[in-house]
């Protein structure tokens, strides 16, 4: 090989390195634009600083209400010495007013048009509990938002297992002896609601809804439930009870004004019944007859 190939040939080197070099940083370039303009979590929205009102209502049954039915223990006799009337509570009503109603609001817009759902809301520190006592969960209906602690208890001489049975979240079913620590748990979708059971007492229920927001509550023993913080806008505000397969929803839209408050009472069970019947009979109409020829 002479001199002059030799240059040749690292010249060609050199400027196949060169593009190659180029090549690369160009990739790497695009990967980054993508990837920060892909709704990553820097693109969510800031949190929400004005002023806010309420949302607070009633939820009322109407008609008898079904009786609460006394749940058999036998299989488990510590079950049977805590809590020996142990009776159901899917349906708690007391003066025509329905207890365990999970009040949150759906969807909306905030005054000036920007959605609830395009604030970032911050998710609090503190655990929501969730208690075993008397072979019962308590409470039978409660709220978490995204990603916040779960604290699970055991109040009972027994052991019991918790099973989550969700369909957005990831299922899980832990034993819990008595006596052992707090079980800490997370959900990482928002999704109402979540079944909760006991395989080792097949009566015990929970339901636990998880909200991207913190615009949400559960009705009281007075049927009463107040949702505060909300910021002025107009909303679907939804109620759901325990019921059927998968719950029973009533929904309402309300405006809730700066530093005021809007009224959401729902009412479940039978509907109102008309004293009227609904086919009714027609006077009769003669005809006159027509005779043969």
């Amino acid at each position: 090989m002479n001199k002059q190939t030799k240059v040749w040939l690292v010249l060609s080197i050199a400027l196949s390195l060169l593009a190659l070099g180029s090549a690369c940083s160009g990739s790497s370039t695009n990967t980054t634009s993508n990837t920060n303009g892909g709704g990553t979590s820097a693109d969510a929205g800031a949190p929400y600083s004005g002023p806010t009102g309420t949302v607070s209502g009633v939820i009322s049954y109407n008609g008898t209400p079904p009786a609460p039915r006394k749940i058999d223990t036998t299989a488990d006799a510590v079950c049977g010495q805590k809590n020996p009337n142990l009776m159901t509570d899917d349906t708690i009503v007391k003066d025509g007013k329905l207890a365990n109603t999970f009040v949150y609001i759906k969807e909306g817009s905030v005054e000036g048009g920007k959605k609830i759902g395009e604030y970032a809301w911050t998710t609090p520190t503190t655990e929501v509990q969730l208690d075993q006592n008397g072979c019962h969960y308590a409470p039978h209906v409660l709220g978490v938002m995204v990603n916040q602690k779960l604290k699970i208890t055991n109040s009972d001489a027994t052991q019991h297992n918790i099973h989550p049975t969700p369909k957005l979240n990831t299922e899980w079913n832990q034993t819990q002896a008595n006596g052992a620590p707090p079980i800490e748990k997370s959900f990482t979708r928002a999704e109402q609601l979540i079944p909760v059971k006991c395989n080792q007492h097949p009566w015990m229920k929970a339901y636990i809804g998880v909200m991207k927001h913190p615009f949400f509550k559960v009705s009281n023993d007075t049927g009463a439930y107040e949702i505060s913080g909300v910021p002025p806008g107009t909303y679907t505000v939804v109620a759901w009870r325990e019921g059927g397969a998968n719950g029973e929803e009533k929904t309402m839209q309300v405006t809730v004004p700066a530093s005021g408050s809007a009224k959401a009472d729902f009412a479940f069970g039978a509907a109102t019944t008309s004293t009227k019947p609904s086919l009714q009979m027609m006077p009769a109409i003669e005809f006159p007859m027509l005779h043969k020829r």
